[in-house]
């Protein structure tokens, strides 16, 4: 329990130092007992997601073998998790799940927030793994205990690709949602289904289950060509809400046997294998920039040229740390599975970085005294931001030069895509208003 109280703050610089993390949706309640329920595709990054955003401290369900992993089993128990026994960890120690429910049901009745991926296992599929019955069993018992029900809360942790270092992840808040009437029947088990199909409900709600990741790409692309062409909502929330309605319309359209979506599918991604040759998106592809806007907008950002030198040096100095955390991660997600990549690149490198400004600042102390030490590892740390910092809009800034110089000078080669793509709207509106008639 001793990080407990930190969590928060820990998780909140972890996650935002490896992605560019937004959050959406509606609050958590800010005070009385809120179980939270949430997909689980990227192993110990969720929880420290979830924890980041919640706006309160959570208790986690854990499975049981992280509590004495060699690795990360001194976090799980610092922070206050509780054991959950599994079947296929140990079938033999299954009985205890009775002392961990007893001790979650103390936990809500307390009034405090627990936090539950209700599939069980972390995993790499495109969609959310059959639910589990043990958030409805949880959630359950405390009301037994309390005499009342309590605001159940859905986080849909939505990442646009996983694995890579400031990519984005969204993490859409529900709606919470009460369950008084099943309270009277908590010891049925048809109580427990009721509610566990509740819980699949709310989370599938804020969250995007694909058939396969072959399909990523079409849903996507479609995504941003109707936020390009009909000029919707921009905002996390509206973007997840869009795809998993674009997603929900494929696989309706898919099982009834609709020929017309397969050629739309295939036009999506002929479409946007040609944007990301490019290096342009549906919406930079649709827009046209004025010469004195582009000329403004370049002008702005004449004082970042100074900063540059920050991040290529930055990028040179941490090389070495940074090869450490990708190597060692890449090694041990081969053991553990994929949806720990980023878990370990987190962790690793939580231990590689400061390693290594602690012995440069030691060297720098040794050579130049104990001041210019001191100094370097303030210094440091903010070095390290700062040019990643720099770098990320270095990057964006080269991007939007190199869209502009191509929209400007290759029209007649852009001309005929934009007519695709309003034309790939339209076929996108008139099938969606088939299966979704509120997309329309």
């Amino acid at each position: 329990m001793w990080l407990y109280r930190a969590m928060p703050l820990i998780s909140e610089l972890a996650v935002r130092s490896y992605y560019r993390v937004t959050v959406a949706g509606a609050r958590l309640p800010s005070d009385g007992p809120v179980l939270i329920v949430a997909n689980h595709n990227n192993s110990l990054v969720d929880p420290a997601l979830v924890a980041a955003m919640a706006g309160r401290k959570v208790r986690f369900m854990a499975k049981s073998p992280l509590f004495s992993h060699p690795l990360i089993g001194w976090l799980i128990k610092g922070v206050g998790s509780v054991p959950v026994y599994r079947q296929q960890d140990d079938p033999g120690k299954m009985s205890q799940n009775l002392d961990s429910f007893r001790d979650v049901h103390a936990v809500l009745a307390k009034g405090d927030v627990v936090g539950i991926f209700p599939e069980g296992i972390s995993h790499s599929m495109s969609r959310l793994a059959p639910l589990k019955t043990g958030a409805a069993r949880i959630a359950l018992g405390a009301a037994q205990q309390r005499g009342t029900d309590f605001p159940i809360v859905a986080m849909g942790l939505v990442f646009r690709d996983r694995d890579t270092f400031r990519s984005e992840a969204h993490v859409i808040v529900g709606e919470s949602f009460r369950w008084h009437d099943l309270v009277s029947e908590a010891t049925n088990r048809s109580a427990v289904r009721e509610l566990t199909e509740r819980i699949e409900q709310a989370m599938r709600a804020v969250s995007v289950n694909l058939e396969r990741w072959e399909d990523e790409p079409v849903v996507r692309t479609a995504e941003a060509v109707w936020r390009a062409e009909f000029g919707a909502d921009a905002s996390p929330a509206a973007e997840v809400e869009r795809l998993r309605i674009t997603t929900e319309a494929l696989q309706a359209l898919r099982d009834g046997g609709a020929n017309d979506w397969r050629d739309v599918a295939l036009a999506l991604k002929a479409h946007g294998r040609a944007l990301h040759r490019l290096g342009l998106t549906p919406e930079t592809l649709r827009s046209d920039v004025p010469l004195s806007a582009a000329l403004r907008w370049a002008l702005g950002r004449l004082p970042l040229l100074p900063l540059l030198p920050i991040s290529l040096l930055g990028g040179v100095f941490f090389w070495i740390p940074k090869r450490i955390t990708v190597a060692a991660a890449a090694y041990t997600a081969r053991l553990e599975g994929d949806d720990t990549v980023v878990t370990h690149r987190v962790l690793v490198g939580g231990v590689a970085f400061p390693l290594w400004i602690a012995l440069t600042s030691l060297a720098i102390g040794l050579a130049y005294g104990w001041m210019a030490g001191l100094l370097s590892a303030m210094l440091q740390p903010v070095w390290a931001f700062a040019a990643l910092a720099v770098g990320e809009r270095r990057q964006a800034m080269w991007t939007a030069v190199r869209r502009y110089f191509l929209r400007r000078f290759n029209a007649r080669r852009l001309a005929p895509m934009r007519e695709r793509q309003r034309d790939l709207a339209q076929r996108l509106q008139q099938l969606l208003a088939r299966t979704v008639p509120s997309a329309s």
